[in-house]
């Protein structure tokens, strides 16, 4: 799973910010906010040229960023640009927190995306407490994320900020992958489950 994120995560975040950054210094804030629509943009269009299949959530980044450009353009606030992802991250993490008194975890619903499982095991109680502590963490994961990136624009100047967020919500959400990974391993090899599946 790490070989195959890993290039999405390079195309997805590293390239993007350090493009942002570059032409931040060399053009301006807005010369980078154009550079990140057009990467984005880009990134689908090669896709479509060379008929590879084009991963959902790069045009919904696509069509989010376009968005947001859009509206920083129109208002003529930097501000904006950087507050709108932070809002959707709150949005995110209120959806997960909803979904668990709800009694349908956002995490199982995810899960099943990436990686089918049998009905047998899904609906297995440890499993099912799992998905329902799982989508608490990651609600919470998701508030820590906007809390820190909130005061990190609120404190910090743009260059600082585009950095200091970047690597922040990295090491954040790497710690948050590696510690579901390591609960649920733990868990399926304690109740046995993991040889059916």
């Amino acid at each position: 799973m790490a070989r195959t994120a890993l290039p999405h995560v390079v195309e997805g975040v590293v390239l993007p910010v350090g493009l942002f950054y570059l032409v931040m210094w060399t053009v301006g804030i807005w010369g980078a906010v154009a550079a990140s629509l057009g990467w984005s943009w880009g990134a689908v269009i090669v896709r479509l040229t060379r008929r590879r299949r084009v991963p959902g959530l790069l045009i919904l980044g696509a069509v989010g960023l376009t968005a947001r450009s859009l509206v920083s353009f129109l208002t003529d606030s930097v501000f904006l640009y950087f507050l709108q992802p932070t809002v959707g991250t709150v949005l995110f993490a209120t959806a997960f927190l909803a979904s668990v008194p709800a009694g349908r975890p956002l995490a199982a619903r995810l899960a099943t995306d990436f990686l089918p499982m049998p009905e047998w095991f899904s609906s297995h109680p440890a499993i099912r407490r799992f998905f329902l502590r799982i989508t608490l963490l990651w609600g919470g994961v998701q508030l820590a994320n906007a809390g820190i990136a909130l005061w990190l624009l609120l404190s910090q100047p743009v260059a600082v900020y585009v950095v200091a967020k970047t690597g922040a919500s990295l090491v954040v959400m790497g710690a948050a992958v590696a510690g579901s990974t390591w609960w649920f391993r733990r868990l399926v090899a304690r109740h046995g489950l993991a040889s059916g599946v």
